[in-house]
């Protein structure tokens, strides 16, 4: 059965303390799920939709990819309005649906992004045309664009990619660092003993399964190494 995060999100204090709107949210989530699939978390968030950095639809999106679940929001004007979020969150790696439009998931969001992508590639393509005109009224342009073809920028492109590997394991290390130290705080300090406390709720390990002494040690080395 498909896994599901539920996201509310309200405006105000005063709504989030009254229920208002939230209540609604949640009503439209609840029929949405109805023999569709399983909710394994929700997140309630008191933020203005201009704000990106909101605090909750992050720990959201990361319950999100410890348990390969779908982000499910009640209306998509829940989620933001604004464009430029939502082509962070097709980065995400993350999959969302709105109870009220079912259509409108990443598909929707990469619509927004190609948008911008269009505009990015018009303006590559004016100074594609400049820096030729440029070059052909004998303006010298530099060797900058030389380096890339070499070791050294062989080399950068290697690093570039280890680079990006190491974001990608901190990211699943951050994504579950909450539920280690709840498990902490409940009295399970060892690997083993942690390793056993998140098969028990679920967390499955980075590659899936079950996890494993060693991989929980790996798990700790990096949250600590990350202070």
């Amino acid at each position: 059965m498909p896994k599901y995060v539920a996201y509310y999100r309200v405006s105000t204090v005063r709504q989030g303390r009254s229920g208002l709107g939230l209540d609604a949210q949640k009503h439209a989530v609840s029929e949405f799920l109805a023999g569709r699939g399983k909710l394994v978390a929700e997140f309630v968030e008191v933020e203005s939709g201009r704000r990106a950095d909101r605090v909750e639809l992050h720990a959201a999106l990361a319950a999100c990819r410890v348990h390969g679940a779908t982000l499910l929001i009640a209306k998509i004007d829940r989620l933001s309005r604004n464009a430029a979020f939502l082509l962070n969150l097709r980065d995400a790696g993350v999959e969302f649906v709105a109870a009220d439009m079912p259509g409108a998931n990443r598909l929707t969001v990469g619509i927004l992004a190609m948008v911008a992508e269009a505009e990015a590639e018009a303006i590559s393509a004016r100074t594609r045309a400049a820096l030729a005109a440029a070059k052909r009224k004998g303006i010298e342009l530099g060797s900058a664009w030389r380096r890339n073809f070499n070791e050294e920028g062989r080399a950068k492109g290697r690093r570039g990619a280890r680079l990006a590997t190491q974001r990608a394991a901190t990211q699943r290390a951050n994504d579950r660092a909450a539920h280690v130290t709840k498990l902490r705080a409940a009295g399970m300090t060892t690997p083993s003993e942690i390793a056993r406390g998140l098969n028990n709720i679920g967390v499955p390990a980075p590659r899936g399964g079950l996890w494993s002494c060693l991989q929980v040690q790996r798990l700790l080395a990096r949250l600590e190494a990350q202070g």
